[in-house]
């Protein structure tokens, strides 16, 4: 009898010290609302963050030439004073003028844009466009004049170059 008193004894221990229904029942409610409450502040940092890289790249597209164009305005300026001279000689005129190409050719430089000036090149319809053809003892399809120059901006063509090319007599 005594061992059943004992096994008795140990059921009851045990069930005093399991929760009931009721605690089991706060227990997961409180896990609920931390898991909850944890969901909705990652919800709202990624929100956050969503709306931060929304605003960024708005800006970057607004101001994405922003130092192109700041370097543009030195070119602008030494336009102007050449033209605000009175009485300026073809010479200086000149001069300025090859002045200020150099100071956009440091900009294109700069920013990568590659003039496109193809003559003597075979002809490539991705970087020309071929205004007419005309005979030469040039080989076929090679580029014997350029009538204006293409600009590619990083391996990119931004305007193809416009030539003529030649055709076998």
């Amino acid at each position: 009898m005594q061992d059943e008193q004992t096994g008795e004894e140990v059921q009851e221990s045990q069930v005093e010290s399991m929760p009931g229904m009721d605690e089991l029942l706060k227990q997961a409610e409180l896990a609920v609302q931390e898991h909850r409450d944890a969901w909705l502040r990652a919800r709202a940092e990624a929100d956050n963050v969503r709306k931060r890289a929304q605003t960024d790249i708005a800006n970057a597209h607004k101001y994405a030439i922003e130092n192109f164009s700041s370097d543009l305005l030195a070119v602008k300026d030494s336009l102007e004073t050449s033209l605000a001279v009175e009485n300026a000689s073809i010479e200086s005129l000149r001069d300025g003028v090859e002045l200020t190409l150099k100071q956009l050719n440091a900009v294109f430089t700069k920013f990568h844009i590659d003039e496109i000036n193809p003559i003597g090149e075979k002809f490539d319809p991705h970087r020309h466009q071929a205004i007419s053809m005309l005979e030469s003892p040039e080989a076929p399809n090679t580029v014997i004049q350029v009538l204006q120059k293409g600009y590619m901006l990083n391996e990119r063509v931004m305007r193809p170059a416009l030539v003529i090319v030649s055709k076998s007599a």
